[in-house]
């Protein structure tokens, strides 16, 4: 069921589920404002800063005042650029910074935009389930409509995309990929299931989008593959980055869809009409971000992966199912029945806020194959994630003593 409005809203905002991180971000404020330390593993939030080389030159680009008019809705060409040759490095891609590269207030807002573009009433996007909000509600918000399939990251999984296209009518207008996924942590071990996407989505006659927000966030020796390192990708589709997560620029709200230039063409005419672009100081910051933040990724995915290691063993010990991830910065769990007790993964998320002051995010929320599952954000710091695995075996395991985070004295 939908918000309740007081006035008269479109239809759009009606068929939109209630926002459940609203609900959960009300509670977590009650909480703080009495006083209680909610350590908070609900949301993709990165809490360490971004490069000081980057603030650097943002501080610097803002002290020039003739920086602080209008930008391009398409970003600098220095940034579309940097960008270009940053996938020739990684990815050995070629991108035109002029046709194939635009830049966007984040990745949500210009996946958000791109479904606007080239999405509307009666076109039908086919999504995995368990999905990030925004790749349904996008849909749904052009006046989409969504047909989930199970989720996956292998030729079954293309398998149910390819039947639920074949018996589909009108067919499917759009695939919605997203490898390191959110919020399963699911990847793809290389290229091959990308290029099996093209040869499908082209058999098909659809366009492929694939959010590749944790491009650079990976663990060990795994390096994500970019769905336009596959043969014939641009013919068919684009691709999303983002410079949040790698970068710690979150707040920053700077992103790129690259690939297909009539998708990014289509983007770019939307853009045009709705926003004058991204702040110029920001921009060329980001570009020094991609010169010279390398070594600040590297020391960052230590971090989650350390991180990983803690939540991994320590879900285990409570007794929950969890694969030990390649990427991102979420690990997913299975929640024993024992401590479900008979409650779906939403009530059992808002018991854990209450009973053990910690905040993580059901899997409902993403999706009907998310019920029973958790996701937990490797954001805070290893001694508070330790200490959310002891709240939450205090609150599970009722003859466990454990200090509660708001009785937890440490900083960060």
């Amino acid at each position: 069921m939908a918000d309740k409005w007081d006035i008269n809203v479109a239809d759009r905002l009606l068929q939109l589920p209630p926002y459940f991180f609203g609900q959960l971000n009300r509670m977590k404020d009650e909480k703080f404002s009495t006083g209680v330390d909610i350590i908070d593993l609900g949301m993709g939030n990165p809490m360490e800063p971004a490069p000081k080389v980057v603030i650097d030159k943002l501080c610097e680009a803002a002290n020039d005042l003739g920086k602080h008019r209008y930008s391009a809705p398409c970003g600098i060409l220095s940034l579309r650029r940097e960008l270009s040759q940053l996938y020739e490095r990684l990815y050995n891609v070629t991108l035109d910074p002029d046709t194939e590269v635009i830049a966007t207030i984040g990745s949500k807002e210009g996946f958000s935009h791109l479904c606007l573009a080239i999405m509307g009433p009666g076109d039908t996007a086919v999504v995995g389930d368990p999905y990030f909000p925004i790749h349904v509600h996008s849909v749904m918000l052009a006046g989409g409509n969504v047909i989930n399939v199970e989720m996956g990251n292998d030729q079954a999984f293309l398998d149910r995309v390819k039947y639920v296209i074949e018996k589909t009518s009108p067919k499917p207008k759009v695939l919605i990929l997203n490898y390191p996924h959110n919020p399963t942590a699911m990847t793809v071990d290389g290229v091959d299931f990308f290029e099996a996407v093209v040869d499908l989505a082209k058999q098909a006659g659809i366009y492929v989008i694939h959010d590749f927000a944790y491009w650079r966030t990976c663990f060990g020796d795994y390096k994500a593959p970019s769905f336009l390192q596959a043969k014939g990708a641009k013919d068919v589709g684009v691709e999303f980055v983002t410079l949040s997560k790698p970068y710690n620029m979150a707040g920053w709200r700077i992103g790129f869809c690259v690939g297909n230039k009539e998708m990014v063409r289509a983007l770019g005419c939307i853009k045009g009409y709705y926003d004058y672009g991204i702040f110029e100081p920001i921009q060329i910051a980001a570009t020094v971000a991609m010169q010279e933040g390398e070594p600040d990724i590297v020391q960052q995915n230590k971090l989650y992966e350390a991180r990983r290691d803690i939540v991994v063993d320590g879900v285990r010990r409570l007794g929950w199912e969890i694969d030990c991830t390649r990427g991102t910065m979420f690990v997913w769990a299975k929640v024993s029945e024992a401590h479900l007790a008979g409650q779906g993964s939403i009530d059992f998320a808002l018991r854990m806020m209450a009973e053990a002051d910690v905040s993580i995010a059901p899997g409902r929320v993403f999706g009907e194959n998310g019920e029973g599952c958790v996701r937990i954000a490797l954001v805070e710091n290893e001694q508070r994630l330790r200490q959310a695995i002891r709240n939450m075996d205090g609150a599970l395991n009722k003859g466990i003593e454990a200090p509660t985070a708001s009785k937890l004295k440490e900083k960060g």
